[in-house]
């Protein structure tokens, strides 16, 4: 019997091995995970913490249990895999039994990520936290429940941030302005507590257009999160606990500190097996995400992809280009040989009452990859003028100049109003090597409630070709 060794029970992995073991019964799917959770939806951590979510185990998209008795998938959690080795075709694993060592016909490494940890003093204090895993969030929450025991929290009135920040008690501190950061924020203020955020750039959101940072910040402002920008955090200082985040401008009082600040693929098995990582520092694939390694493959946010509209390797490490690439490598592995697709970076992020998303390659990423970028941004509304409710959307459009070509987007508008949704039409666009006229004149869908009879999108893309 052939067997299917998967190293990582997240989304990746467990993609995979319920793909090939639904292609074929017969096959032996072996999963090593070294957590005690596999499955698990981590980007709805920060809405746990918030308290939207009221269990972790919401988050679990197949139980352990599961796996085992309706997939007849060996899922070992609690073992940690040490060594690879690609010519004994080998996989060693430690878990509570000790040592355990597993043969393979074909590899998945789905290691993951892991949480960048910054040249910063005081990482190690008491009150110091990552959101990378599943005990991240519980250890979140249950400093949340602890605040509200305790005392130190005044709830606001709209269940959002303080309304003036000095009526707020229990400062809190996040380290980063990224996706993390900013969902985080949210969640926090939320829970009555007094947010100040730090980031090194000028901007928030950096993976976004600059209108679309600048929208995004000057909502965090009015409710009452205190921005730092171009405030590189050097120290949190302390004595045992954290009672500080110093940068060179400013010494900021804070209870807590939650640091988050980025991923990076997790690739040390991989590369003491002599698997080659590439230029983004993720493992190197092929389009069937076989590694330089016959037999191995990768997938997730371990591993690099195509970017669909430069060509070159990108690192993505995103939830649905998991799930694709390792649902992908379940076919191959059963005698399907099937390709994981491209990324295109698209991302979307919600900070308390305005949604934002991105897709393909913005001006900067652009130029490097040799494209003359033409960009601009326009205001439109969300809904039919006479429509009793709506908002607006805009849009950050760009284009290569010579030929057309949709490059890439970044929409924001209010929570509700289609900045996310709006977004799909031109990730098909991004993908498909569309031009902005061919965009321009796209059949999108219309009626009073959803938008305007000119969707934004279309709008953008009139006056973006205009100026071509």
């Amino acid at each position: 019997m052939s067997t299917f060794v998967v190293v990582g029970g997240d989304a990746a992995g467990m993609s995979a091995a319920s793909k090939a073991k639904r292609d074929d019964p017969d096959l032996d799917v072996v999963v090593f995970e070294r957590g005690q959770w596999v499955s698990y939806g981590a980007c709805g951590l920060p809405y746990y913490v918030k308290g939207e979510i009221q269990s972790l185990e919401d988050l679990v998209s197949v139980t352990p249990e599961e796996f085992r008795e309706e997939r007849d998938i060996d899922l070992r959690i609690g073992h940690d895999v040490t060594e690879i080795d690609p010519d004994g075709r080998t996989v060693t694993a430690q878990g509570d039994d000790g040592e355990v060592e597993q043969e393979y016909d074909h590899l998945l490494v789905a290691t993951g990520a892991e949480a960048v940890t910054p040249p910063i003093e005081g990482l190690d204090r008491e009150g110091v936290y990552t959101l990378g895993s599943m005990s991240d969030g519980k250890d979140l929450r249950e400093y949340v429940a602890r605040a509200r025991d305790e005392g130190n929290l005044q709830q606001p009135d709209r269940g959002l941030a303080c309304q003036f920040l000095e009526t707020c008690t229990g400062p809190v501190g996040i380290v980063g302005g990224g996706y993390i950061g900013i969902e985080m924020a949210e969640a926090l203020a939320a829970n009555g507590f007094e947010v100040h955020l730090f980031q090194r750039g000028d901007r928030v959101l950096t993976q976004f257009s600059r209108a679309t940072s600048e929208a995004v910040l000057d909502h965090l402002e009015t409710q009452d999160v205190a921005v730092y920008l171009d405030s590189e955090v050097r120290e949190l200082a302390g004595d045992g606990s954290v009672e500080a985040v110093v940068t060179p401008d400013d010494r900021v009082p804070v209870e807590m500190v939650l640091v988050g600040t980025g991923v990076r693929p997790r690739t040390a098995l991989a590369e003491a097996a002599g698997i080659e990582l590439g230029e983004t520092g993720a493992i190197a694939t092929d389009a069937y995400r076989e590694t330089t390694v016959q037999d191995v493959y990768a997938a997730g946010d371990c591993a690099e992809a195509e970017h669909v509209v430069t060509g070159a390797p990108a690192y993505v490490p995103l939830a649905l280009t998991a799930n694709r690439h390792g649902r992908a490598v379940g076919q191959t592995v059963t005698g399907s040989p099937t390709e994981g697709g491209g990324v295109a970076g698209t991302a979307a992020v919600k900070a308390f009452d305005v949604e934002a998303a991105r897709t393909g390659v913005l001006p900067e990423e652009a130029r490097r990859a040799g494209f003359d970028p033409l960009t601009d941004t326009i205001e439109a509304k969300s809904r039919a003028g006479y429509y009793p409710e709506g908002g607006t959307v805009q849009v950050t459009l760009t284009v290569d100049r010579p030929t057309g070509r949709v490059l890439g987007g970044s929409l924001v508008s209010e929570y509700g109003e289609g900045a996310v949704h709006r977004s799909h039409a031109l990730v098909g666009a991004v993908t498909e090597g569309v031009t902005v006229d061919e965009l321009a004149n796209y059949d999108l869908a219309y009626a009073p409630p959803f938008n305007t009879t000119w969707d934004p999108v279309l709008t953008a893309a009139k006056v973006v070709d205009g100026q071509r």
